[in-house]
């Protein structure tokens, strides 16, 4: 007789570590791909706002440079046009009150064609010449600088000063304004010109010709000075003319560096004292017998 066979138990077999770890590991993969798709726009935006920073960064750079050059270069202009007025120019107190510049400017050194200033005597050439400020520090219309700057000025207590009683100071005239006045006399006085402003019996000409001529002679040399002082190291160059007998002849178009004459001009007109014939008569303070000449100096 057979023996009956038991019956087979259901043994548990848990699922092993590799089928937990593959369970867990496609999870993380479909978590860390979300994860991934959604940092993306995140991601390119950080992205995009660091390009900006840095592009806004190096542009505010590239200005800052491009500002402070500039500005430099024109606080180093300044600084420079000043030192250079200073040191080639005799003190006075126009130097602070007048930003002296220089800027290049071209010369109209025509042969043939004339400017107003080379024309015949006549009013329009006059108030040309007026209006350069040839009269503005004539000696009868000189004008007045505090006395605490006239030593500076090379002024001394022998100059002529102006009463306390309408606030002291130095009579003075500045010298380039002088110089104008100077050349526009020598021009009146051309042989082209010379009787048209007799005629007129103004100013120099109301003199003899004897004093004129030693008015005149003395602007001459001062004028020769001027120049001889400051030589001018510029060069001229040649140009050929006439196309059926070509033949050279200087270029006196030439380019300089100048002061801002304008500027210079209109500090003289507002130092102006009034016109003689409308100043009191006490208006000078009066001379000490130390200091007058036997002469015109």
């Amino acid at each position: 007789m057979e023996t009956p066979k038991s019956p087979r138990k259901e043994v548990y077999r848990p699922l092993t570590g590799h089928s937990d770890d593959r369970r867990f590991s496609v999870e993380d993969e479909l978590f860390d791909y979300q994860n991934h798709s959604d940092s993306q726009p995140q991601r390119r935006y950080h992205h995009h706002r660091n390009y900006i920073l840095w592009a806004l960064y190096m542009a505010s750079n590239v200005i800052s440079f491009v500002v402070g050059g500039y500005f430099g270069t024109k606080m180093h202009d300044s600084s420079l046009n000043r030192e250079c007025s200073v040191h080639t120019s005799a003190y006075s107190p126009l130097m602070k009150d007048v930003d002296i510049k220089y800027a290049y400017t071209s010369f109209n050194g025509s042969f043939l064609k004339e400017t107003v200033y080379r024309r015949d005597a006549s009013p329009e050439v006059d108030a040309a010449w007026e209006a350069l400020g040839v009269d503005s520090q004539s000696p009868d219309r000189p004008g007045v600088i505090p006395l605490q700057d006239g030593p500076a000025s090379g002024l001394e207590e022998r100059h002529v000063q102006r009463s306390e009683k309408y606030g002291a100071g130095y009579f003075v005239n500045v010298e380039g304004m002088h110089h104008l006045h100077c050349l526009n006399l020598v021009r009146k006085s051309l042989y082209f010109n010379y009787a048209y402003y007799k005629d007129l019996g103004m100013h120099a000409f109301k003199n003899d010709d004897h004093i004129l001529k030693l008015h005149t002679t003395h602007c001459l040399d001062t004028i020769r000075q001027v120049l001889m002082c400051n030589v001018d190291t510029g060069l001229l160059g040649q140009v050929w003319y006439d196309p059926q007998k070509p033949a050279a002849f200087p270029d006196f178009n030439t380019q300089h560096k100048c002061k801002n004459f304008d500027a210079v001009r209109q500090w003289a007109e507002t130092l102006q004292a009034p016109p003689a014939d409308q100043i009191p008569m006490d208006y000078l303070k009066p001379a000490d017998p130390r200091y007058i000449l036997p002469s015109t100096p």
